[in-house]
């Protein structure tokens, strides 16, 4: 599909989405490539179009691969099933908001697990250092 990416406001260059959202150009045809992100659109010459939705699905993506870990597998099946799942709801304003719960549900199924896991590496860490100064006379600041 191409847009005139001069008539269109909400049209962003590979340029401005590597700017915007701090990942390479390579990593965003990469994303293309295996299917973590859709088509982009394109000019009459061919170059790539990204729309504010794609902004938002590659800040998912960041989110998904560094905050929780997530590998690229992992996370091109969540967005498959969220894509696959999801409906459309209008609010009283005019709004449209666009819902998937059983992807987000998931999701927080998959946070709360990486949240446990974290939590019993702090302890197990804390419980190391704590042996450690004991053992070598120290106080410990927990």
């Amino acid at each position: 599909m191409y847009r005139d990416l001069s008539t269109d406001k909400n049209s962003y260059s590979i340029e401005d989405v590597a700017r915007i959202t701090g990942l390479t150009k390579r990593t965003l045809r990469y994303y293309e490539e295996v299917g973590l992100l859709p088509p982009t659109d394109r000019t009459e010459s061919n170059y790539r179009l990204y729309s504010s939705h794609d902004i938002t699905r590659l800040e998912q993506i960041k989110k998904l691969r560094d905050l929780l870990g997530f590998s690229l597998a992992e996370i091109r099946e969540l967005l498959q099933e969220a894509d696959g799942q999801v409906r459309t709801a209008h609010t009283s304003n005019g709004e449209t908001h666009i819902c998937n719960d059983a992807a987000y549900y998931r999701v927080i199924r998959l946070i709360e697990q990486r949240i446990s896991e974290l939590e019993h590496m702090r302890s197990t860490l804390l419980t190391r250092l704590k042996s450690q100064e004991y053992l070598q006379g120290g106080n410990t600041p927990y």
